[in-house]
């Protein structure tokens, strides 16, 4: 197979032409400000580093609330958390269910929206008529499509951000183990979410 030249253009004939400036109607010169070589040599914006820019912004969040003690995904284990002012003979009562569970709010099968909503809603309640200890039924998962706990990783997400909350931990076996949390919260600090 023989390499294959160039050819040169066919000339244009002067019908063709004027056929071609009647389809295509008045044109206007683009100015050399505007072409794309000037647009080329625009320079381009700084590149953004997202995923370090997520990475700080988890570890402050880490550094304001501190860190859960436990695995979030393993339904079996038992979490426990406090605030850095809440002393800890405070979190160990909690755990020994030494403070009276006031209202307990299920989130058995419910979607991820519904549960957070559910539980604004609870913790408003929880705040109007004045309770401190609440029992939060999460579930530990067995049923999940994918075999992991959904809600109890949640839950534990959106209790670290409430600033009314003191403190939390898994419940004694009786109370539903680590498919429950026991929180205590701050009667006097109410913040809504």
């Amino acid at each position: 197979m023989a390499p294959s030249r160039k050819r040169s253009p066919k000339p244009i004939s002067t019908e063709d032409a004027r056929l071609f400036r009647e389809a295509i109607g008045p044109v206007r010169r683009i100015e050399a400000a505007t072409t794309v070589a000037a647009i080329e040599r625009t320079p381009a914006p700084p590149a953004l580093a997202r995923q370090l820019q997520r990475d700080e912004h988890a570890a402050l969040l880490e550094s304001r609330h501190g860190e859960i003690d436990g695995d979030l995904l393993d339904g079996n284990e038992p979490l426990a958390y406090r605030r850095e002012h809440v002393p800890p003979r405070v979190l160990s009562r909690l755990k020994r269910a030494g403070y009276a569970v006031e209202d307990e709010l299920d989130l058995h099968r419910m979607t991820a929206n519904a549960a957070r909503a559910a539980l604004r809603q609870f913790f408003a309640e929880a705040h109007r008529e004045r309770r401190s200890c609440l029992a939060i039924i999460h579930g530990k998962g067995l049923r999940s499509e994918a075999g992991t706990p959904v809600l109890r990783p949640l839950v534990a997400e959106w209790l670290l951000h409430r600033a009314d909350v003191l403190a939390f931990t898994s419940a004694p076996a009786a109370l539903g183990g680590t498919g429950a949390l026991l929180v205590l919260i701050d009667r006097q600090r109410r913040r809504p979410g």
